[in-house]
């Protein structure tokens, strides 16, 4: 479905992301894991079309998407959840949701369908759904992000540090409501440094370390592996 072969990143001098290749088929959860500075973000958001790729290639179902942009790629099917949580703070949860389905505007049956599993999805948004979204915590911004991608109705989901500053408590939600997605049949990329949360979801495993894929396995290989605390510090 998605497949990624010799994947580079570059901030000018800097080398971000190096010979990265990776796959995802359909239904699968993969998750990419590492210390901060990986390069793991750098190489999602490339596969997500806001970064540029210096080598490489990023094809979906056979057609090459290396140079195509965020908007391309949403209407191909792949929704992406950026670690920033960027809500829009002065609509409420309600039309932060309905703008997550513009592309199906025409569509206003399915649109509500849609808004009303977010909302038995996440009991909270639907509580808090005439609030403005920039009230709202950052679990519930996180809540909120997710739920607004998935109004898309997306092949794909790209999801970067969902955990990121968040209480465990809220983290152990977030990973629950993950894990019911693919439980849908929803496939998934998920970049994240909670290697145990990441891993006890995901099918299959890369690690990266400083910008390159140190090991890649099951997700029972990864965690089970004897030197993966040394990969991941050493990121």
């Amino acid at each position: 479905m998605l497949e990624v072969t010799g994947l580079q990143v570059a901030y000018g001098a800097i080398q971000a992301v190096r010979d990265v290749s990776l796959n995802l088929s359909e239904g699968e959860l993969v998750t990419l894991l590492g210390a901060n500075g990986a390069g793991k973000s750098s190489a999602l958001m490339c596969i997500a079309g806001a970064l540029s790729a210096s080598a490489g290639s990023i094809r979906l179902d056979g057609a090459d998407v290396t140079s195509a942009r965020p908007e391309v790629m949403a209407r191909r099917g792949v929704a992406t959840v950026p670690e920033t949580r960027d809500v829009f703070p002065d609509l409420t949860v309600d039309e932060n949701l309905q703008l997550g389905a513009y592309t199906r505007r025409h569509d206003t049956e399915g649109v509500a369908e849609d808004r009303a599993r977010m909302f038995e999805m996440f009991p909270v948004l639907a509580e808090r759904r005439g609030q403005p979204a920039g009230t709202l915590s950052g679990g519930e911004q996180q809540m909120l992000v997710i739920a607004r991608a998935m109004m898309s109705r997306p092949r794909i989901l790209l999801l970067d540090e969902p955990s990121l500053g968040l209480a465990p408590t809220i983290v152990d939600q977030i990973f629950e409501m993950i894990a019911r997605l693919k439980a849908y049949g929803l496939t998934i990329l998920l970049v994240e440094q909670n290697a145990s949360k990441a891993l006890a979801v995901a099918d299959r495993a890369y690690v990266m370390r400083l910008g390159r894929i140190a090991a890649e396995g099951t997700a029972a290989e990864i965690a089970a592996a004897t030197d993966l605390k040394a990969l991941y510090l050493a990121g």
